[in-house]
């Protein structure tokens, strides 16, 4: 579905974000990009969707490289969570749920069913919330107004950028359960940028660990958890 081949990419005063990045993401897998500050894990997503260019190299998306498809169509093919949601504020949750099917040029009687059955599935009520504004409910909820949003079109990659990082212990583990739930049910590939250890073994089924721009190590949470390696046994016990 999304592979690397030999990536780097170097800022314009010459710092190097990636030295020579090759790594597959499988169809219908969770991959947790996971790292410290700096590593290198979101320049490797935001070269997925355009937001970086690599100075060489080459990134497929669907076996088609990226510098080969239409930007824009390329964006909306793959969903997007960041932290805090990112969603717009002047923007009802339903209109911020149902933004890229209208895009898209959807039918309204099909971007408000899908937009219901989005909001329903992360755990907002329509009837509730539809109508509320961004500032008018909590971080978890925002968070899985993003989240809703991103799916909303079906695109078949997900993309997510610590996306619940800034949440409080308690709704972070329940967005936690709950994400693995919906990622088990609409079997999208996804790929996960975090710097938190648990939440990448509890979350990915494989795991890639970037440090200074390379990649350290990648496997299944098993494989990185019995690791020998000792710059993942360091990385593993922080």
């Amino acid at each position: 579905m999304i592979e690397f081949k030999h990536v780097r990419c170097v800022l314009p005063n010459g710092a190097i974000l990636l030295r020579d990045l090759s790594l597959t993401v499988e169809a219908g897998e969770t991959l947790a990009l996971l790292g410290r500050s700096g590593s290198g894990k979101t320049t490797t997503l935001k070269l997925i969707n355009r937001l970086r260019r690599q100075e060489s190299g080459e990134i497929l998306v669907d076996g088609k490289s990226v510098t080969a498809w239409d930007t824009i169509r390329l964006r909306r093919s793959l969903g997007y969570v960041i932290q805090e949601a990112g969603l717009f504020p002047h923007f009802t949750v339903a209109r911020n749920v149902g933004l890229v099917p209208t895009l898209e040029g959807w039918s309204t009687e099909r971007i408000d069913a899908r937009t219901r059955e989005m909001m329903t599935m992360v755990g907002l009520d329509p009837a509730e919330f539809a109508a509320r504004y961004p500032d008018e409910l909590s971080g978890g909820q925002r968070q899985r107004a993003g989240v809703a949003r991103a799916l909303a079109a079906d695109p078949p990659v997900l993309l997510m950028d610590e996306p619940f990082g800034a949440l409080d212990p308690v709704t972070r583990a329940e967005i936690q359960r709950e994400f693995a739930a919906w990622r088990d049910r609409l079997k999208k590939t996804v790929v996960f940028v975090t710097h938190d250890v648990r939440e990448a073994l509890l979350l990915g089924t494989r795991i890639a660990i970037l440090g200074d721009g390379e990649l350290v190590a990648h496997g299944s949470p098993e494989d990185i958890r019995n690791s020998t390696d000792p710059r993942v046994r360091e990385f593993l016990q922080t």
